[in-house]
């Protein structure tokens, strides 16, 4: 039998978002207590809202949009690293075997509360451990903060070596239940056509007797 765990974040006014980006929002549309006949609300919110998807358009102009993503990716076996106490990845933190195509970070990142105000310093790949993982052919790279590089990194130089070579990054999970090791995974962007990427809602399953 197979434990869904959601590692996704709970998307609410007034959630954490990365700075300058629309923050996500609720109005009411419909409403039966003011007289309607079903409920029914309308959403603002950007691309890179919570949990979310890179699309290699994200930060490379002639990259693949989001509905050009081999949807393939989106489900299957991960490799979830566990590298906490670790304030960056870097190539030395990549294992040199048994990786998969999809690789997730657990950081201290997953140990911030929810309703966590944002950080500048949060874990995240360096640029060596980006080549890294185009070296090995990783084709999915997750990591729980709102951005795989560092806060304000020159030239935005990791999400640039990972979206160019076509690897999908996966933003804002929340591993903090979730152990090292290999366990399935599916991540579920919107079919949104022509963008950068979407929020997603995410899941990894874990092997129980």
């Amino acid at each position: 039998m197979v434990r869904w765990i959601d590692v996704s974040m709970p998307m609410y006014e007034g959630m954490l978002a990365w700075p300058g980006d629309e923050p996500f929002a609720v109005r009411a549309d419909r409403r039966i207590a003011q007289g309607d006949g079903c409920n029914t609300s309308c959403l603002t919110l950007h691309t890179h809202t919570g949990t979310h998807m890179d699309a290699p358009w994200h930060f490379i102009e002639t990259g693949s949009r989001l509905h050009e993503v081999d949807s393939r990716l989106f489900f299957g076996e991960a490799l979830i690293v566990d590298v906490s106490g670790k304030d960056v990845i870097s190539a030395e933190d990549i294992p040199r075997n048994g990786i998969r195509p999809r690789v997730l970070f657990k950081t201290d990142n997953s140990t911030f509360p929810i309703d966590d105000k944002f950080r500048k310093h949060y874990v995240a790949l360096t640029p060596d451990a980006a080549e890294r993982l185009v070296e090995q052919g990783v084709k999915l790279v997750g990591i729980d903060y709102l951005s795989i590089g560092p806060f304000k990194e020159p030239g935005h130089l990791t999400h640039i070596i990972l979206l160019r070579h076509n690897i999908v990054v996966v933003e804002g999970l929340r591993l903090a239940e979730v152990p090292a090791g290999v366990h399935s995974f599916v991540v579920l962007p919107l079919p949104l056509q022509g963008l950068d990427g979407s929020p997603c809602r995410a899941f990894v399953g874990m092997e129980e007797e």
